[in-house]
């Protein structure tokens, strides 16, 4: 039977919560949120759910890929008739080819970028925006760097995704939600380690510390 919405329980939703920055973010989250962490790696997933439990939270985790329409369809309609709605949405899901010159842009990895980056972020603004109501939260990440030279299919396609949340952002301010563009500082991930081998990381942020940062930001 669906569990009736509870105002006092507070849900979070994080697409792209096995690593990094979305893992972080959702184990900031959990002491106050049930938190529904989407990522296509269960082994990460369940990870995660080890963590958060140890400090007490409780997690709902949803293996599956943000690019499967209609899988986050069924997962934004389960969510709908077992809480009712959600308090804040995370996007941290990202794809991030291969860097390379422009003009050897494979192909198949553009069209998993834009899948990832920009079709999805399209698709899932009017699934989850029913769930947020006027008074959610949703939050997406910048990458000013994104347009450095061999990183044009991450950077045009990120590009894509901040300026349809921007555009967000200007239609919802007198209405709600309320949707956020922050900006992370440069962090010290599996992910950025593969693009940036060598580079120091003692000058990098931890995703720890970016979460909490950037979620008092918000205050």
């Amino acid at each position: 039977m669906p569990k009736p919405h509870s105002m006092s329980e507070k849900i979070a939703l994080i697409t792209g919560a096995s690593r990094g920055l979305g893992a972080a973010l959702a184990e900031a989250l959990a002491p106050e949120h049930h938190i529904v962490a989407v990522a296509r790696t269960t082994g990460a997933l369940e990870e995660l759910d080890d963590r958060i439990r140890a400090r007490g939270g409780a997690a709902t985790l949803a293996p599956m890929d943000i690019t499967n329409r209609d899988a986050m369809a069924q997962l934004c309609r389960s969510i709908h008739d077992r809480w009712g709605g959600i308090a804040l949405w995370a996007h941290t899901a990202v794809q991030v080819p291969p860097l390379t010159p422009a003009h050897h842009i494979d192909a198949k990895d553009w069209d998993r970028a834009v899948a990832t980056n920009v079709t999805a972020t399209g698709i899932l603004i009017p699934f989850i925006a029913p769930l947020l109501g006027a008074d959610g939260s949703a939050l997406f990440f910048d990458d000013p760097a994104g347009g450095a030279k061999f990183h044009g299919a991450y950077g045009a396609t990120k590009a894509a995704q901040i300026t349809l949340a921007r555009a967000w952002v200007g239609e919802t301010g007198t209405t709600g939600p309320q949707v956020h563009v922050l900006t992370p500082a440069p962090m010290a991930t599996a992910l950025r380690a593969r693009f940036h081998p060598g580079e120091d990381r003692s000058r990098l942020a931890s995703p720890k510390d970016e979460a909490a940062r950037l979620l008092d930001s918000l205050v």
